[in-house]
């Protein structure tokens, strides 16, 4: 089913897709304010999903051993350090400290505090002082689940395919390898596996599913599912987004102004995500695209141009063969 929107605007993608009274649209919202990091979610996407190990390379970029999506990474945890002091949203600052008298890192002891096992030491004033001068951002990254997917659109033989709930997912027995989806993509997200050797799919494009057979079957995505601070929370997508709107306003109105959403807007560049953020910086910084726009999105037009522009050239190469007579 094609209709005026399907290459922009907001739509229902199922439904456009041609499904007949599908189920709600799944999808992710990640709150990276939340996220500690454990890099839970990366190891139950692999496990579920039988996605191959990266291995064990320092990279020099903190403690990021994956570095970026890819197709052997299908969740991504960035550890962003940053030059900023903690703020007082951070977890354990501003709080009252119990001293169980174990050596510690980082803040040193308050003034006040007793030295008892169980007696709390009276919490730090607004003032920052002795506090540690960076923070860390971190942030589990995945395929977005666009309602325009440009990947989509450009599969040649039908691999890449809209699910009942929305989401897109590559069939690896009917891909043939062809690549076009990766330069599609306005995230640099799906990619062909090159390895590692003894590994299977390889040559063949690779990206989240959000664990479409799980879906199926009633059950939440393995990543949501291991993660044990709730930053990955799956959902109706509607309802992910007004509980997205709620947490962002509640962080602003306890001074993080730099709290926001990304890929939230069906009015979006890519008729909003299916997976999207709640950020804590400008989303360059996670290494996101501030605006991303579907690839295929003008494709329409430069055909009707194209089309014109050869009308134009065949009616002047017949003006001018009838002139010569």
């Amino acid at each position: 089913m094609v209709g005026r929107n399907s290459l922009f605007g907001p739509v229902d993608p199922a439904a456009e897709s041609g499904y007949r009274d599908p189920p709600p649209r799944k999808g992710f919202f990640t709150d990276t304010s939340v996220c500690i990091g454990c890099k839970a979610c990366e190891v139950a996407c692999k496990e579920w999903n039988e996605v191959p190990g990266d291995g064990f390379d320092l990279l020099g970029m903190s403690f990021d051993n994956t570095g970026a999506l890819s197709a052997n990474t299908w969740r991504h945890v960035a550890f962003i350090e940053q030059p900023k002091p903690l703020g007082r949203q951070q977890s354990g600052v501003g709080r009252a400290r119990v001293d169980l008298g174990m050596p510690t890192v980082g803040l040193p002891a308050v003034a006040g505090a007793t030295g008892s096992p169980t007696a709390p030491a009276a919490a730090p004033s607004g003032d920052t002082e002795g506090q540690p001068d960076f923070r860390w951002l971190m942030s589990s990254d995945v395929c977005k689940h666009c309602t325009h997917a440009a990947c989509l659109d450009v599969c040649p033989t039908g691999s890449l395919f809209r699910t009942e709930f929305g989401t897109v997912v590559v069939q690896p027995d009917i891909c043939n390898g062809c690549g076009y989806c990766v330069p599609a993509c306005p995230y640099g997200v799906i990619e062909r596996r090159n390895g590692p050797e003894g590994a299977k799919n390889v040559g063949i494009a690779q990206k989240c599913t959000l664990c479409y057979d799980r879906l199926g079957a009633g059950m939440e995505p393995a990543c949501a599912k291991a993660c044990p601070t709730d930053s990955i929370q799956f959902g109706d997508l509607d309802e992910l987004r007004e509980r997205a709107r709620a947490r962002a306003a509640t962080l602003r109105a306890d001074g993080v102004a730099d709290a926001r959403l990304y890929g939230d807007d069906p009015a979006d560049g890519v008729g909003g995500a299916g997976a999207f953020f709640l950020l804590l910086d400008e989303p360059e910084v996670y290494g996101l695209p501030p605006d991303p726009v579907v690839t295929t999105r003008d494709l329409p037009r430069m055909f009707n141009r194209a089309t014109t522009a050869a009308g134009v050239l065949l009616a002047g190469a017949a003006l001018a063969f009838l002139g010569k007579k």
